[in-house]
Order: C-alpha cells, then sequence, then structure tokens
C-alpha cells in the first residue's frame, strides 16, 4: 500500500512538471535573442570632435528591438571656439545609461538599418544637458561579417533633454560595437538542449488515473 501511495504521489509530480515545464522554457526562450556587445565610440558636436573615448556594453533582446546600454565617457569634452586655440569645456568623465526600442528601416542581406528612441540617464549634469534623464535617440546599421562569425553594428547617438531645462546643447557620441557569435565558444543555438522534457501529458495523465480505480488504504 506504501508503494501505492509512492507511485501516485510520482505520477502526480510528473503531471505537475509537465505543467509548469513550458513556464520555463518561456522564461529561457526571452534569452535565447539576448546579445551582448562591446566596443568602442568617440563624441562629437556639430560634427567637430570633442575628444572622449566612449565605452559601450550593450544587450539587446527581441531579434534586435529593444536595447539596454551603459557608457563609459572618459575624457573631458572640448568643444573648440572657432579661430581661436581655446577651447569650451562641454563635460567632465561621468557614465551613462540608455533603454530604447529599435524599429527597423530596411534589411538588405548582411545589413540591417534601425532607428531608435527612448531614455537615457547621466550621472553627471552639464553645459550638454543639465538634467540627469533625458531623451535618446539613434539611427545605425547592423551588419554581419562573411561567415557569420562576427556581427557589427555602428550607432550615431543623441542625448538630450528636448529643451525642458537649459542649458542643454545635447550629447552627440557614436559608438561601433560587435557580438561574437556564440558557436565560437561552445554550443550553437541548434544544439543546446530545451529545459522542458519530452513529457507526453497524455500518458501522464492516464497513468495517473490507473490508481483512481483502487482505493486507497
Amino acid at each position: 500500500m506504501g508503494s501505492k501511495r509512492s507511485e501516485l504521489i510520482k505520477a502526480l509530480l510528473l503531471v505537475v512538471c509537465a505543467t509548469c515545464a513550458p513556464r520555463f522554457a518561456d522564461a529561457q526562450s526571452f534569452c535565447d535573442s539576448c546579445q551582448v556587445q562591446i566596443g568602442l565610440g568617440g563624441t562629437y558636436h556639430f560634427w567637430g570632435e570633442t575628444g572622449s573615448l566612449v565605452l559601450p556594453v550593450s544587450l539587446t533582446w527581441g531579434d534586435n528591438r529593444y536595447e539596454l546600454a551603459g557608457f563609459r565617457f572618459t575624457d573631458q569634452q572640448l568643444l573648440p571656439y572657432p579661430g581661436t586655440h581655446r577651447e569650451r569645456l562641454m563635460a567632465d568623465p561621468y557614465w551613462g545609461t540608455s533603454l530604447s526600442r529599435r524599429w527597423r528601416l530596411f534589411d538588405h542581406g548582411p545589413m540591417q538599418g534601425f532607428i531608435g528612441f527612448g531614455l537615457a540617464a547621466r550621472s553627471e549634469s552639464d553645459v550638454l544637458s543639465v538634467t540627469h534623464w533625458d531623451f535618446a535617440s539613434q539611427l545605425g546599421l547592423r551588419f554581419r561579417f562573411p561567415g557569420d562569425r562576427l556581427v557589427g553594428e555602428v550607432t550615431m547617438r543623441h542625448w538630450s533633454n528636448g529643451g525642458i531645462r537649459l542649458p542643454n546643447h545635447g550629447q552627440d557620441f557614436a559608438t561601433f560595437t560587435v557580438r561574437l557569435n556564440s558557436e565560437l565558444f561552445g554550443l550553437g543555438k541548434h544544439e543546446h538542449s530545451a529545459i522542458n522534457p519530452s513529457f507526453d501529458q497524455r500518458t501522464l495523465l492516464a497513468t495517473s488515473t490507473d490508481f483512481q480505480g483502487e482505493p486507497l488504504p
């Protein structure tokens, strides 16, 4: 009788696991489209260099529809006064982050163009933007290198508070980032085993009903 109880409990646990497993699989499927990219960039203003190196790290998901990115502006941003040897300090080194929604403009062979819009946060306020929270816009081009082993992205970015508070010259910078194909480091996506085991729910339910006709002690 004790063995029958344990068998019934096992059957019920299998049914619960088969019911909950798709939820775990759905949670994992979110990260199936996650892509981490790193690279380099630089700042400018009205197409003139302002001299700061930018270190970007970005996470995209949803087939490049969403981007969460962090940036380190490593140097002072200095804008030369026209016709002089003097420079104006625009910004000191600071940290920034942005969350954006992207829309595809075109997709032709290995090239993909996109625009994006979202919000940005800055650790410092300055003449570029007196506010710590800004609107973030971007225009970019993503491309695959031959062999699909490397994916690159060139993005022009602009942060601004939209003139809500002044001064607001806006932060302009460009980034070049790359993503290595996961197959370089082990299993490719097609080789990963699914979390959801291949349970046949009808078989499990039939197994559990085998005990219904026998009264428990």
